[in-house]
């Protein structure tokens, strides 16, 4: 087979800051599925991109040639509306947990397809995992059926979608391209607009914690994802959210599945419940329901809700949760006000302990992690227990203090954090 482009001509393209077109996007992606595109090519023309970006249009094409090369979702047999939310990923942040049946509880449906934790952030599908039974991997058929009757379904993204994006993904975290907006927009895009949703709901983080630091960059990037999804076709909205303090007090597995089942409870952290309900109003207001969220969380629906999806996928919502055999408390060594709780540091300290994972092999400990006792803002006296670390293997607790290390300071000036909500682009 004679193939329509040579891949030296598309490097040299972008290399030389000129515009690729959609002929020559198109084929750069279905040849490099097809293994015609070699990896060393495939990371030249990555660091290109990083390094001389991409407009808007060639951002759309991309991401549509990523769609292309693999399987997409109907959910046009549906008799509901379909809403998604993604979140570019933190510490702490188990929203998705409490979020897709308040949502569902309003007759919407949610697809709500899910990854794993790697390093620092944890994944949705591995604290579901701690509830005894419970299965990530559903059939296409399965998920449109409880989708149907639950109205809710959280689990792992069939293989067959935006094939490209996987291969792609795995070359940029070996060749120092990861951080190219983009990359990081038609990534997250391709794979949640090939899910076939009718709007979508995008959480970005800013901070300490979160891929993106800098809330300009941040907003670019939200900007440009929101762009994309509308270019497709699909109602996009951005939240731009705080990460520089860890969200909640749980940290780790079934740790956060406990402080879910709290805000589902019509309790639980402020910041948490905050984000939640901000997110499920954006959610039902792009299916035309305008209403508040929070009544739900108060009633008992979205608990109903709740236990409908974790029994439809074999859990036991009633089940006790894994605990872990060790704790170990870390305590102020002062009086004062906790005036930092630096999001990465505690993130890193509870993957220490077991809830992350190095690579894509490790297990997880479910019941590994962190609760925070004094979070951002809060008064304490010498003695008094700020974090109580959770792991099986006692060696464990060393590496953790180590990671924590400068990560809490205490002053006697509180800091001021109004609202774990930024800013909204849509």
């Amino acid at each position: 087979m004679t193939e329509a482009f040579d891949a030296v001509d598309i490097i040299r393209t972008k290399r030389d800051r000129e515009v690729l077109s959609t002929d020559q996007i198109n084929w750069v992606i279905d040849a490099y599925t097809r293994g015609v595109v070699a990896e060393e090519q495939m990371s030249a023309l990555a660091m290109a991109i990083f390094l001389n970006g991409m407009n808007q249009d060639e951002i759309s094409t991309w991401t549509q040639a990523m769609i292309n090369s693999g399987e997409t979702m109907d959910f046009s047999s549906l008799s509901k509306p379909t809403t998604d939310k993604h979140s570019t990923g933190g510490v702490g942040d188990k929203i998705t947990l409490p979020l897709a049946p308040l949502v569902a509880s309003y007759g919407v449906a949610v697809p709500q397809l899910s990854g794993r934790g790697l390093g620092h952030t944890g994944g949705t599908l591995d604290k579901l995992e701690a509830i005894p039974g419970w299965r990530a991997n559903l059939t296409n058929d399965e998920i449109l059926r409880q989708l149907d009757t639950v109205g809710a379904v959280i689990c792992a993204a069939g293989s067959g979608l935006a094939p490209a994006d996987k291969k792609l993904y795995a070359l940029r975290d070996i060749t120092s391209t990861v951080e190219a907006i983009p990359l990081i927009a038609s990534s997250i895009m391709s794979k949640k607009i090939a899910e076939g949703t009718d709007s979508l709901i995008l959480d970005v983080k800013v901070g300490s914690g979160a891929f993106m630091k800098d809330l300009e960059q941040a907003r670019e990037l939200a900007r440009t994802m929101v762009r994309i999804g509308k270019a497709a076709g699909t109602h996009t909205v951005a939240l731009l959210t705080d990460m520089s303090v860890p969200l909640g007090r749980k940290i780790g597995n079934a740790l956060e599945v406990e402080e879910s089942v709290e805000v589902l409870a019509g309790g639980g952290p402020d910041d948490v419940v905050e984000l939640t309900v901000a997110l499920a109003r954006e959610m039902l207001l792009a299916t035309g329901i305008d209403t508040d969220p929070s009544e739900n969380l108060e009633n008992g629906k979205a608990m109903d809700s709740w236990k409908e999806l974790i029994r439809a996928q074999h859990g036991d919502p009633d089940a006790e949760l894994p605990t872990s055999k060790h704790t170990e408390t870390v305590v102020a060594e002062s009086d004062g006000v906790i005036s930092e709780l630096d999001a990465l540091k505690v993130g890193v300290a509870s993957w220490k302990l077991g809830a992350g994972r190095a690579r894509k092999e490790d297990q997880v400990q479910a019941g590994a992690g962190i609760t925070i006792h004094a979070h951002l803002g809060e008064a304490v006296k010498a003695g008094d227990p700020i974090l109580t670390f959770h792991t099986d293997d006692e060696p464990r607790f060393e590496k953790a203090r180590e990671a924590l290390e400068g990560g809490i300071k205490i002053s006697t000036v509180a800091p001021t954090r109004e609202s774990v909500l930024l800013d909204r682009i849509g």
